[in-house]
């Protein structure tokens, strides 16, 4: 196989049973990433490598593994909760897929081509100021001085961002869990799993994956459902007026639909358990379409996530539905939900 579709088919084959024989190759290179990754944590923690500490609370929410897993629906969620809770959020991402250079505010109307998706769409659902950065402490350095009444901030990833300190750390997992449970490249991770011993809590967007589990038992874990029942046009996403509909006004209809996000299939899923029968087109995880690569719902009705829709709305010229989710968070009956969890780290301020 051609190095080229090697790296393509990577992401697949990773959350393969058992492993495929290609990805033993790719043993050595593992075993050097992992050295290499642990030394460069071992170098901060010991302040060989120097971090920066913001003047206020940092929450981290992010994965071990490469691809989406549904951050950013929780990100919405827990500064949804701060704000109710009194406090003066702000967000920080890397603004993957975005071309621009150095820190910069995220407005609404702003190009997805150069912030990324998932920062305009954080901007345009959260109400609160979205700053984007390769260097996570500048973005919070300047969040900060444009908005002095944040008085919290929280990243959207950046778990391996260890030159920012951090509060408290969140890590996401999806119904893929870990997949082989091996590094890059033979396998999904960032950090070994025994990285998990030292975080806030896990939350777990679809079903436990049970080695993940056992390796996250001395921290909370909690189960996140993303909910959505109404379709919003496309052309609304931008602040316009939007029309909606529910699933059932869709269903007879030539529908196709598109996601390009970590795990597609979570998205068709849903659109499944509505009751909607569709003509499936998944992309990979932060795809920059052109409209060309949207043709094939020339004749049907286009159904999309949020995220896809951030980049796809002003290139759609047909029919364009996008399934709006939110996120609802549920743990150990009797136990303390997420959202305490997270409050006592910000209220013991312990910075890692």
């Amino acid at each position: 196989m051609a190095a080229g579709g090697l790296a393509r088919s990577l992401p697949r084959r990773w959350y393969e049973r058992p492993p495929a024989p290609v990805l033993w190759l790719l043993f050595p290179l593992s075993w050097l990433f992992g050295t290499l990754a642990g030394l460069r944590r071992w170098l901060y923690r010991c302040g060989v490598l120097r971090t920066q500490r913001l003047p206020v609370p940092v929450i981290i929410v992010g994965n071990l593994t490469v691809g989406g897993s549904g951050k950013t629906p929780l990100v919405l969620w827990l500064v949804e909760r701060l704000r109710a809770a009194g406090w003066r959020p702000g967000i920080i991402s890397r603004g993957y897929g975005g071309s621009g250079e150095g820190v910069r505010a995220v407005a609404a109307g702003a190009s997805p081509a150069l912030i990324g998706d998932e920062p305009l769409l954080l901007a345009r659902r959260s109400g609160v100021p979205v700053f984007v950065g390769r260097d996570r402490a500048a973005a919070g350095q300047a969040l900060l001085a444009a908005h002095a009444e944040c008085d919290v901030i929280v990243s959207d990833d950046g778990l391996q961002h260890y030159r920012l300190q951090r509060t408290a750390e969140v890590v996401v997992f999806d119904g893929r869990g870990a997949g082989n449970g091996w590094l890059l490249p033979a396998g999904p991770l960032r950090e070994p799993l025994r990285r998990l011993a030292g975080v806030a809590a896990v939350v777990w967007n679809g079903c436990r994956e049970a080695g993940v589990v056992d390796a996250a038992e001395a921290c909370p874990q909690f189960e996140m459902r993303l909910l959505g029942q109404r379709f919003v046009a496309a052309g609304g996403l931008a602040g316009r007026p939007a029309d909606s509909c529910d699933a059932a006004s869709l269903r007879g209809r030539k529908l196709y639909a598109l996601a390009g996000i970590g795990d597609p299939g979570r998205f068709f899923a849903q659109l499944q358990a509505l009751g909607l029968e569709f003509e499936a087109h998944p992309f990979p995880d932060h795809h920059p379409y052109v409209a060309a690569e949207l043709a094939f719902a020339g004749d049907g009705v286009l159904l999309m996530t949020e995220k896809d829709a951030v980049k796809c709305a002003p290139i759609v010229t047909g029919e364009a539905w996008v399934l709006p989710v939110e996120a609802v968070i549920s743990g150990t009956p009797g136990g303390a939900g997420l959202f305490e969890t997270i409050l006592e780290k910000l209220n013991g301020r312990t910075t890692a």
